[in-house]
């Protein structure tokens, strides 16, 4: 293995663990610099430290030297330059080939069930595009999709909580001849529910629309698929006929929490329900700014682009909390795997990356369940 896999496995496997480089180097005992010049690759270490390094990582001595497949249908592309991308890609090159393991040893490989409509599912046409996904998952016409990370895995799209530190990532996608279709969302405190689950179906939206843009070397947004991404999430998520039925049915309330309602019952931000309203020409592009200034004057706070209303009654009694948004097929089969004694204990702890400790506190609790 090169010195620079071994950085990036060291770098991984940090970042994993919230940790600093400083605080890797007290933990392991050695230098600042010294953590420094071995995850930009600019020396060779010496065995003992990295056998220090592994120690304070709470992971096996093979775990730094276990090379990681290059991933090459990815579409990871941001709006501001991303510093650790390799260490992004790394991550769920790791996922991703474990997960593929887990279905391959317990026989639980999903297809994909909406291959089969793909080539219909045009560019010129998303909002069709949407309906025939909606149709082809068993969904209503009307129906709110109430847990994403479910529906898109029982269609066989793998989906992984990623935690990035940055508001230019939300998330990526990779193809099927990588061992997807599967989707990573960033899942950083920062980022809200909502948007963890547009970037999901906006993720989707470009494994439908955009099969042919699959490339790891391409890092450059192309507006013009970001835009029909959004457009097919936000169709996928709050289909027309839900949306006109909802709002008509909220003509009672202030027009605000209206607003709020309808986003609530389709779990999407209130600027999907914004562009909505303006994309059915019930309001104009200032409904922005009049939205803003009614929802300060009836909550008593701003609220920025970014930024959606505070999950609390005071100022969104319609709000998301993080289990909204949460994966459970990855933890489920490595479950499964342990119990049937396809993996130990140790490799379903590497798997779930937690330590030795978290593992056999999960399988106590395991044990408990009723």
């Amino acid at each position: 293995m090169s010195v620079r896999e071994l950085a990036q496995n060291v770098r991984r496997w940090r970042t994993a663990r919230n940790l600093s480089q400083k605080e890797l180097a007290e933990a392991a005992g050695i230098s600042l610099p010294a953590i420094k010049n071995l995850e930009l690759a600019k020396s060779e270490p010496r065995m003992k430290t990295v056998q220090a390094i592994a120690e304070a990582l709470g992971v096996k001595l093979g775990d730094l030297f276990r090379p990681v497949r290059k991933l090459e249908t990815v579409r990871f592309r941001a709006a501001k330059r991303i510093q650790n991308r390799e260490n992004v890609l790394a991550m769920v090159s790791r996922w991703l080939e474990d997960f593929n393991y887990l279905e391959e040893i317990l026989d639980e490989k999903i297809p994909f069930k909406l291959e089969k409509i793909k080539e219909q599912c045009s560019r010129e046409i998303i909002k069709e595009a949407t309906e025939l996904c909606r149709q082809e998952l068993d969904l209503e016409s009307d129906e709110p999709i109430h847990d994403i990370c479910g529906l898109l895995e029982h269609a066989g799209v793998k989906v992984y909580p990623i935690r990035m530190a940055s508001d230019g990532f939300f998330g990526l996608s990779i193809g099927e001849r990588d061992g997807g279709p599967a989707i990573a969302v960033n899942v950083w405190g920062r980022i809200s529910v909502e948007r963890r689950i547009f970037s999901a179906a906006h993720e989707l939206g470009h494994i439908m629309l955009h099969p042919d843009a699959y490339d790891v070397t391409v890092v450059d947004e192309n507006e013009n698929e970001e835009r029909e991404a959004d457009f097919f999430a936000g169709h996928f998520l709050m289909p027309d006929e839900g949306f006109v039925k909802e709002w008509n049915e909220a003509s009672g309330l202030h027009w605000v929490d209206r607003v709020l309602k309808v986003k609530g019952i389709y779990r999407v931000s209130y600027k999907v329900v914004l562009f909505r309203l303006i994309e059915h020409e019930i309001a104009d592009r200032s409904l922005w700014m009049r939205f803003n200034q009614a929802y300060k004057q009836r909550y008593n706070k701003n609220l920025s682009f970014k930024e959606e209303p505070i999950a609390i009654d005071t100022y969104e009694p319609f709000g998301l909390r993080d289990y909204h948004f949460f994966e459970d097929r990855f933890s489920r089969l490595t479950r499964e795997a342990m119990e049937k004694n396809e993996i130990s204990m140790s490799r379903g702890a590497e798997i779930l990356n937690i330590s030795i400790e978290e593992m056999r506190d999960l399988m106590q609790n395991w044990e408990k369940d009723v």
